[in-house]
């Protein structure tokens, strides 16, 4: 008698691929024609599609499945026409940067400026407020908070349409938004500030060193914007630096790195330690040194002796390509530029160029500004 043959079920060969797996890489392949076409949108303004397609990389017909995309998510429209030429002028489409908006805060001992921005980074309304060094840290935050919104009124955007936002702060702010150390602000430290921000809005909320949104700032579209390895030197009411190597934020486990303050011998000298032995004010100083006065550029000197001495420790480490100079003695321009040229010069082996920031005291909050930026592109726009 002869025995059945069995049939084995056939096992899936690894070359055939499964229906959920050309499902998978075909929901991949539309992201990645979305996110060029996004990224040709944002950076070249109007397009027809044609001009449009061109510029992602994509077909025309992949182009206009992603443009649609795009338009349903309310992120790309369709542009005014062009005024005159012959014929029917072709369709042309912009990016939406009105879609959505970001908030940047500078919270200082003495000061707060919030700014609000569209999805490019421009700024369509800023709020300034001086205020008390000894001001406690919930009246601190009512105020920042009402200069936040207050931008948000100017610029008539609702609550909701605030994406992200961002403080910038003096003292250690770790990757959580926590402010872990804070000597200069009463009631900080411990504070959750990322928190605290994005409860203004009802949105995901940041916060940062203040000499490192700087350094962003100046690197996004300031004084460092074509170089990668930058020491920005804060100088101001406190000093302070922050630190970019390959275009990257570099803060540390704990966001304390180079907090050289901690070391007397190579720590920095606050210019306000300077400024308090001679009894003038900054802007006083300044006038007198522009006219000349010995005196005045003696001080000067030493502020300047002070920034190169801290900052001379990272250059010696890092070896980066610039100094960005900002905060508010940066009001000085060459006459504190040069004797700190001089001073890094004889502290270190290969002395990198020093450039005067392009922000000034505007910086942290810019710097906030595309913090915030940055997560929208990631989470929101997907980029």
């Amino acid at each position: 008698m002869r025995r059945k043959a069995r049939v084995r079920p056939l096992k899936p060969s690894r070359g055939i691929m499964r229906t959920s797996d050309i499902t998978h890489d075909t929901a991949l392949l539309r992201r990645l024609n979305t996110r060029a076409t996004l990224h040709a949108l944002r950076q070249g303004g109007a397009q027809t599609l044609t001009q449009l397609a061109r510029a992602a990389g994509l077909s025309r017909q992949t182009a206009e499945v992603a443009l649609a995309d795009l338009v349903e998510r309310g992120l790309a429209e369709e542009a005014a026409p062009t005024e005159g030429g012959a014929g029917r002028p072709a369709r042309r489409f912009r990016f939406r940067a009105d879609a959505g908006h970001v908030v940047g805060v500078d919270v200082g001992p003495r000061r707060i400026l919030a700014m609000l921005a569209d999805l490019n980074g421009d700024v369509l309304a800023e709020q300034r407020l001086d205020i008390d060094e000894r001001l406690p840290a919930a009246e601190r935050l009512a105020l920042a908070e009402r200069a936040a919104t207050a931008c948000a009124d100017a610029a008539a955007v609702a609550r909701g349409g605030v994406w992200a936002a961002t403080a910038g702060t003096s003292g250690v702010v770790d990757r959580s938004g926590m402010v872990t150390v804070s000597h200069l602000i009463p009631g900080w430290t411990g504070l959750d500030l990322g928190g605290q921000v994005g409860r203004w809005f009802g949105c995901q909320g940041f916060a940062a060193n203040d000499a490192n949104l700087a350094a962003v700032a100046e690197h996004w579209r300031g004084s460092a914007r074509h170089v990668d390895d930058v020491v920005y030197v804060l100088s101001g009411y406190r000093a302070g630096h922050g630190l970019l190597l390959d275009g990257r934020l570099r803060t540390g486990r704990t966001g304390s790195a180079g907090e050289l303050g901690r070391l007397p011998l190579t720590g920095w000298e606050d210019p306000s330690v300077v400024l308090g032995r001679e009894g003038r004010g900054a802007e006083e100083i300044f006038e007198a040194a522009r006219a000349g006065e010995e005196r005045a550029l003696g001080v000067l000197d030493r502020i300047a002796h002070g920034l190169a001495r801290g900052a001379s420790a990272l250059v010696l480490v890092v070896d980066p390509e610039l100094v960005v100079v900002g905060g508010g003695f940066s009001r000085a321009g060459e006459l504190l530029l040069e004797p700190m040229r001089a001073h890094l010069a004889a502290m270190c082996l290969n002395p990198p160029e020093v450039a005067l920031s392009t922000f000034g005291e505007e910086s942290i909050a810019l710097g906030a500004v595309r913090l915030a930026l940055d997560h929208v592109d990631r989470e929101r726009l997907d980029l």
